[in-house]
């Protein structure tokens, strides 16, 4: 049961009417279900999924310097950030572990800031600690539209939608309203993310879904998604206890950052890039069909544990379970044999690459 304190998307009524099932997730009411997760993840992977994602938080930055100001806060280059792109970097503590993980996007004359919901007050503190001006709209609404055919779909609306690269940003209007849109997403597949005025959000939503190509998506087919993508989930893959080099993110280090190390925790940091971490996160495939949640202990041949799996779950796309965890660097190069403790056996499983379904950005190749 949803208590008074659990904030409302714009999008719930709208939920509602859908026959969502919802469930509260970092503070908010939102869709975990509609027709059934299932066919919710393979309408991400073979048309479009329509997720509502208004939960983040969204910040912008509009003073002049702002980007080699908010550069000092992340080990990401955001100085080299040029207009119309976006970069994907994280807060760091002063031992290098995650704070929180975030989009940056440079709209020319301000900043755009996509943070994590159940880091907003943190995150949101930090800034105003050391910015001379943040401003935080909880007038807009955040939509994520995924899937092969989103380009298609979008540019009905919008046609210079089509023409924006991987990790590209533009200022479009999409039914009359005025958004904020990025290539990007969550789910590995090409996709957009919308940010859009809270009073047109239910408008714009409605457009997406007129689509026959268009379903709508709640959290359960996001989790299975990102985890097939090989995508951290702040909270289970990465924390203040996890560094960037841990969590076999190190290119989310701008070369330059790496020289001048001039971030926090950039003394660890560095450290861990010369001589490399204890232990790193990888790809798990366990043996059969039982999926090893988080929090699942992994265990070396000899029985000896060696870490945990952060996040697990079936794939649908393979029809086989999937992990992600956390071991001992000596055991993390592909194809090594680990053991999975569920309810109390043994269940053997190896390191694979990630991802674990090819990403199919528009321009996998663009380096941000």
């Amino acid at each position: 049961m949803l208590t008074s304190c659990v904030q409302e998307t714009p999008l719930f009524a709208l939920h509602q009417r859908l026959g969502a099932r919802m469930a509260p997730f970092a503070g908010w009411s939102l869709p975990v279900q509609f027709q059934g997760a299932l066919a919710e993840h393979q309408a991400a992977r073979t048309a479009a999924a329509l997720f509502d994602v208004s939960h983040m938080g969204q910040v912008t930055l509009s003073f002049g310097g702002a980007a080699a100001a908010l550069e000092r806060l992340v080990p990401g280059d955001l100085i080299g950030l040029a207009p119309n792109r976006q970069r994907y970097t994280m807060f760091l503590n002063q031992s290098g572990g995650i704070l929180d993980d975030i989009m940056v996007a440079n709209h020319g004359d301000f900043l755009h800031l996509v943070i994590n919901a159940a880091r907003a007050d943190a995150d949101i503190a930090l800034l105003r600690a050391a910015l001379p001006e943040v401003t935080v709209h909880t007038d807009r609404a955040l939509l994520a539209l995924q899937g092969p055919r989103a380009a298609t779909v979008l540019a009905r609306h919008a046609p210079a939608a089509a023409a924006l690269p991987f990790m590209g940003v533009a200022r479009l209007t999409i039914g009359g309203a005025h958004c904020w849109v990025s290539r990007s997403g969550y789910t590995g597949e090409d996709g957009f993310e919308l940010s859009i005025p809270a009073v047109d959000a239910v408008r714009v939503a409605e457009l997406l879904l007129a689509a026959p190509e268009t379903s709508p998506a709640g959290l359960a087919a996001r989790d299975t998604l990102r985890l097939e993508a090989g995508l951290c989930l702040y909270g289970n893959d990465i924390d203040e206890t996890t560094t960037p080099i841990e969590a076999n993110v190190s290119w989310t280090l701008g070369k330059r950052r790496r020289q001048t190390l001039d971030f926090p925790g950039a003394a660890v940091i560095g450290a861990q890039l010369a001589e490399g971490p204890a232990r790193l996160r990888v790809g798990i495939r366990p043996e059969g069909r039982a999926p090893a949640r988080a929090g699942t202990e992994i265990v070396d041949q000899d029985g000896a544990r060696v870490g945990k799996i952060t996040s697990g779950n079936f794939a649908p796309s393979l029809g086989a379970p999937v992990a992600m965890g956390y071991v001992r660097r000596d055991l993390a190069a592909d194809s090594t044999v680990l053991g999975l403790i569920i309810r109390g056996h043994r269940h053997p499983a190896r390191v694979v690459p990630m991802p674990f379904v090819p990403h199919r950005f528009v321009r996998k190749n663009v380096i941000f």
